[in-house]
């Protein structure tokens, strides 16, 4: 029986989601320093796209770990968010950056749909 006050510990869920929401974070960021150089119509739109995802990943990573019972829905509209960034950075398959933010974004979407489908 946990003590009031207490966290209940993270499952390895939880976990491994933080884990996939924070790298791709961290290769949004990176994605988004490479476009700025790049300028561009297209960019804008994949710029709003990597912020958006950088924005919501790292909220569901913090959100989870102080096991805030919103979790459960802000997984969901993570999942939703990466998807879209996954695809705007696929407009740009020649672009090395933009696959591996991509790849991110899909690890950290099929996470987050996981966890939004368990009891937090």
């Amino acid at each position: 029986m946990t003590q009031p006050g207490t966290m209940t510990p993270m499952t390895q869920q939880m976990q491994d989601c933080v884990n996939a929401c924070m790298a791709a974070h961290t290769m949004c960021e990176e994605t988004m320093s490479s476009c700025m150089h790049k300028g561009g119509q297209a960019q804008m739109q994949i710029m709003r796209a990597l912020m958006d995802c950088s924005e919501t990943t790292r909220m569901c990573a913090d959100m989870m770990m102080r096991r805030s019972p919103m979790s459960g829905d802000m997984c969901a509209m993570c999942a939703k968010a990466c998807d879209m960034c996954a695809d705007a950075c696929m407009a740009m398959p020649d672009d090395p950056q933009m696959m591996r933010c991509a790849e991110a974004c899909r690890r950290a979407a099929e996470m987050c749909r996981a966890m939004a489908g368990a009891k937090m």
